[in-house]
């Protein structure tokens, strides 16, 4: 918290420019401290365990994210540590460290990829990795391009700094002008850019191929923020008032990248292969699927007291619903088993798990994920539009509220304090972004699907049909 609040940087939040203090502003504070929380869980006596390891440099306790797997045992630790995390918020923070702390310790491994010619790339993600990890600093990332005119690629906007690009390289390192969308949890110490979209491999798309790291004091390095969602009080937004991760847009204003923050530079081969020849999204697939079964439970646990508190659990319409969101539950834990009981060390020397199971997941989530939302409105019904502000419960008209409020199996604060939890799950203005974020959490549900569709293996399915055809009678 205190680097937080000493570190300078830039956010634009409507007409306010916050360059200290974050922590302390109304649009972050509730999310700092619940950052601040996760990072605690480091230093409890009782999960230090399961929260860190020794580092291989300093023998320190450094947190189990950054950890390259060589074993079973190390990956079982992984997932040990990010449901940890998951479970704190319910799987509601998307962009907690570890998402990005597993891209880079996979991109660390596998440091030959990015290459020693000219600049000694290789090293460069190696030693960030090793700063990263031994500073247990908190990383945000920006992938995409500004929404400006989809039509076409980025050189061809009217403006082709619109895109961040390389303006020009110097002794010094590479100067980036242009914008990038979107930076979830712009108070993070650190922002990586790495390409999520294809580039194109003509001239003209040279200069967007690149990858690299800057602090989020780095001078013209600006975050424009939405509006935020977060509230000061926890009984009326129990998840917006801790959670709300806020997302920007990064504007680089002629930012210095030191060489030895650069990872890729005018490299379109390198930038599309580079998830995928590492290995660091299947690190990130992981981490996902970790957080998103941890939120499927959650949801499961408030639908499941929702209608038991109001006595509709007793309904084969209700048991019916609340079971596709257990199908769910135990289809996101098999998809986890199966890919880590498959692991295998892969060509960086990294204990990896199969990417068939967390393909598979990380494509079926942003298809079920809206629906486990529309099962909490059905079943909570008019219930969750009829929910008054807490100041009430101190009002003339409590006696009122006791009897009209209560439920079956709860008093009338406890049943209005449940449904608060529901509603800003699913009906608030954090409950509308959560929908949204889970359906482009990895990006575009039809190019992801095209893409599973190409990428997965048909031949054994396709061959198996042709030897039935061929098949002959008594055969």
């Amino acid at each position: 918290m205190a680097r937080l609040d000493s570190t300078p940087r830039e956010i634009w939040y409507g007409n306010e420019r916050i360059t200290r203090d974050v922590s302390k502003h109304k649009a972050f504070s509730g999310v700092a401290r619940s950052v601040a929380a996760l990072y605690d869980m480091q230093s409890r006596e009782d999960l230090a365990e399961v929260m860190t390891y020794a580092s291989p440099k300093t023998g320190d306790p450094v947190g189990a994210s950054f950890l390259q797997p060589k074993s079973p045992a190390d990956l079982a630790k992984r997932r040990a540590m990010m449901k940890a995390w998951a479970d704190y918020s319910g799987g509601v923070l998307g962009r907690t460290a570890d998402y990005l702390n597993s891209s880079i310790m996979a991109m660390a491994a596998a440091a030959d990829f990015f290459g020693r010619e000219g600049q000694d790339f290789a090293g460069n993600i190696v030693s960030y990795y090793e700063y990263v990890r031994e500073n247990d600093l908190l990383l945000t990332h920006t992938l995409i391009n500004p929404q400006t005119n989809r039509a076409v690629g980025p050189s061809k906007q009217a403006d082709p700094f619109t895109a961040a690009r390389v303006l020009e390289k110097n002794s010094e390192g590479v100067v980036v002008r242009g914008a990038r969308m979107l930076a979830t949890l712009p108070m993070a110490d650190e922002i990586i850019v790495f390409p999520s979209t294809v580039v194109r491999s003509g001239q003209d798309d040279m200069p967007y191929s690149i990858a690299f790291a800057s602090p989020v004091s780095a001078k013209g390095l600006k975050f424009i923020c939405r509006e935020s969602f977060t509230s000061s009080s926890t009984f009326d937004h129990p998840l917006a008032s801790r959670f709300d991760e806020q997302d920007a847009v990064v504007v680089f204003d002629d930012v210095l990248v030191p060489w030895d923050r650069v990872f890729i530079l005018e490299d379109p081969e390198k930038a599309n292969k580079v998830n995928e020849a590492t290995d660091a999204i299947v690190f990130m697939a992981h981490q996902a699927t970790v957080r998103e079964s941890s939120k499927a439970e959650f949801v499961a646990g408030l639908v499941s007291l929702v209608a038991e508190t109001i006595g509709a659990d007793q309904f084969p319409h209700v048991q019916e619903k609340i079971s596709e969101i257990l199908l769910t539950v135990e289809a996101m834990k098999a998809f986890l088993n199966s890919s880590e009981a498959n692991a295998k060390t892969n060509r960086w020397g990294l204990f990896t798990p199969d990417y068939g199971p967390i393909n598979s997941a990380r494509n079926l989530w942003p298809r079920v994920a809206p629906s486990l939302a529309v099962v909490v409105k059905q079943i909570g019904a008019s219930g969750l539009m009829a929910i008054p502000p807490e100041e009430i419960l101190d009002s003339e008209a409590r006696v009122d509220v006791d009897k009209y409020y209560q439920a079956k199996l709860a008093d009338a604060k406890e049943r209005i304090r449940l449904f608060k939890l529901a509603w800003d799950l699913v009906g608030s203005s954090f409950g509308g972004r959560q929908e949204l974020y889970e359906r482009f959490f990895f990006g575009d549900p039809v190019r992801m699907a095209s893409a599973y569709y190409s990428w997965y293996d048909k031949e054994p399915y396709k061959q198996r049909v042709r030897d039935f055809l061929q098949r002959k009678d008594g055969e």
